[in-house]
């Protein structure tokens, strides 16, 4: 009896391996990624940012090729980069990658190759989150940055305090946003990079278009679902003029933003089937804002489904054809993530603080070393340590370069003593950093331990 019970659970576990195992197939550009998993963006700070020399500014350094070198050796289907910003004046953080004609060079350009292959090891699709702070660009590094209307951040979110914005004219959405996209994306194609994901969540430019909470426009970008997406369709169709037809285009979506007025499920399939009727090969759905983190557990009857967004996913997928639909946030297990895909609430599961304790998670989880993701002490609701200590662990990965162990000097967040050593050196280095952000300084780079 014991032996056919271990027989049925061995069987369960390759089923469930051989299913995240399958490769996914883009409708537009016609490429394929190896598997379902999608190691998403995650923003590292791990560029030079001076402001006396802006010119070398977001440039990757040996540091973040060596932790892209790392994921790629992790069995990944697609490795998303974190936010690379289209504008230097609307950077989200200070020490993440800048893609801009003004600080267009050959070394530069010779950085994000070498990036982009070090990424390929294991045969991964490698595309680039493209974004643009909008109004949430520190003031620190821009004291009026545009948006899509005049509605400012406040409260000191992640860290930060952002200044009153300028909404863009109708010109300067041409000139300031579609073409500095669609010049950071041909880039991208020139250097090596398989694609591009737009950042259309999580508060950031594009979603302050979508959202009825920041965009107070009543010219052709505001009002309806159609006109708040419109400035999605020129990006996405001055893109595709530029690049590749075998160049994939997905979309970072949010699938609700849990606050008043804000962009609500209905709307976001809304916006998702016109997605799919330009031609993006992917969507990604999230949720949540800066006034709003929703990277957690909504109603205790999510919890066992693990992903955050499931039933948000599922109210959108179900008016999908063609498009991939990948699902980020909270997946831990094989077992929650093959529901989620039989359920049809996903094709593909996107991993995010996983990916930075466990840099090969995909491969174990396709090949059925592992059952489910290394559970660290950090609650999976304090969104502010996590974030902190995900940085730490992508400085780490970039120590050294790939040798044979991806893991190798990654600080275990699973120990109880290196948590608490942790969070020790982190208050300190959050209170060294609330001095100098007093003074003007923008924060920059990683916790280092």
């Amino acid at each position: 009896m014991l032996f056919f019970a271990a027989s049925c659970l061995m069987s369960l576990k390759v089923t469930m391996a051989n299913i995240l195992d399958e490769p996914l197939h883009f409708p537009t550009s016609g490429r394929t990624a190896n598997n379902r998993f999608l190691k998403a963006a995650l923003s590292e700070r791990l560029t030079q940012w001076d402001r006396l020399q802006p010119s070398r500014n977001g440039v990757p350094t040996e540091r973040l090729i060596n932790t892209y070198d790392k994921w790629g050796h992790g069995g990944w289907g697609i490795i998303l980069t974190g936010n690379a910003i289209v504008d230097a004046n609307h950077l989200e953080g200070a020490g993440n990658m800048i893609i801009e004609k003004s600080a267009d060079s050959p070394w530069r350009r010779e950085a994000f190759k070498k990036l982009a292959n070090a990424a390929k090891s294991d045969g991964a699709l490698v595309m680039v989150q493209l974004s643009h702070g909008g109004r949430q660009t520190p003031i620190a590094i821009n004291e009026h940055p545009f948006s899509a209307s005049d509605v400012r951040l406040t409260g000191g979110a992640m860290g930060a305090n952002f200044g009153q914005p300028i909404p863009l004219t109708t010109e300067q959405i041409k000139t300031e946003v579609v073409e500095k996209f669609a010049y950071a994306a041909k880039f991208c194609a020139d250097v090596g990079f398989d694609g591009v994901e737009l950042h259309a969540a999580h508060g950031y430019l594009l979603s302050q278009f979508l959202s009825p909470t920041t965009n107070k426009r009543t010219d052709e970008y505001g009002g309806s679902v159609e006109n708040r997406m419109r400035i999605i369709g020129e990006v996405y169709e001055a893109i595709r003029k530029l690049v590749p037809k075998d160049f994939v285009i997905g979309i970072k979506l949010n699938s609700a933003e849990f606050q008043k007025d804000g962009l609500s499920t209905p709307d976001a399939a809304t916006i998702s089937v016109g997605l799919e009727k330009l031609g993006f090969d992917f969507i990604e759905l999230s949720g949540g804002t800066y006034e709003r983190f929703e990277w957690r557990h909504l109603r205790e009857s999510t919890v066992h489904r693990e992903a955050y967004f499931i039933e948000f996913s599922e109210a959108i997928v179900k008016n999908l054809h063609k498009i991939i639909v990948y699902l980020t946030g909270g997946f831990r297990t094989t077992r929650g993530m093959c529901d989620a895909i039989e359920k049809g609430a996903t094709n593909g599961i996107g991993i995010g603080r996983p990916s930075t304790q466990e840099p090969d998670l995909a491969a174990k989880l396709t090949q059925g070393k592992t059952i489910a993701a290394v559970k660290t002490l950090i609650h999976p609701d304090d969104f502010t340590l996590a974030l902190y200590a995900y940085q730490t662990q992508m400085g780490q990965m970039g120590n050294e370069p790939f040798s044979g162990d991806v893991c190798k000097g990654i600080m275990d967040l699973s120990d109880k003593q290196t948590v608490e050593k942790y969070t020790a050196v982190l208050k300190k280095y959050m209170q060294d950093w609330g001095e100098r952000m007093m003074k003007g300084e923008p924060m920059r780079g990683v916790c280092e331990f």
